[in-house]
């Protein structure tokens, strides 16, 4: 098992009924580290750029306009398999599909509006995590 990192997003609902600190207990009683948090107002242009993947979807717009309708918190998290694990934490998109204990089982009101985000992939994690932090914003 190797020490990884990846990215997560405390979404505009979560930071609205102030759940910072209850998901972060989750977290890390996952067994993972916040190495690096930061409550940040994300632009129109960052939320374009983070979500771009989506561009053709036809949710992207409402996406973008929920993800800078409010404060958010990106993280990076350290742990072993990380991503993986950070994944599982979560639960699945939609919060009626998510297992029981997880964050957006717990947590989150609607498909649209479930907590949290997290990296898909190691590379995803990296280009992620250098969108919003530096080296010397994180931790070692």
């Amino acid at each position: 098992m190797a020490t990884e990192r990846t990215f997560s997003i405390l979404k505009p609902d979560a930071t609205k009924r102030n759940l910072t600190g209850a998901v972060n207990a989750v977290i890390e009683k996952a067994g993972l580290r916040i190495v690096g948090q930061r409550r940040i107002q994300m632009s129109k242009a960052q939320a374009e750029k983070f979500y771009e993947v989506h561009a053709a979807r036809p949710f992207f717009g409402e996406l973008v306009e929920f993800m800078i309708s409010g404060p958010v918190v990106v993280q990076v998290l350290e742990g072993e398999n990380a991503i993986a694990k950070y994944r599982e934490v979560m639960g699945a998109t939609n919060p009626a599909q998510a297992d029981e204990g997880t964050i957006r089982k717990t947590f989150s009101e609607s498909v649209g509006e479930n907590t949290v985000h997290g990296s898909d992939s190691a590379e995803n994690a990296k280009l992620e995590i250098a969108q919003f932090f530096q080296d010397s914003d994180i931790a070692g």
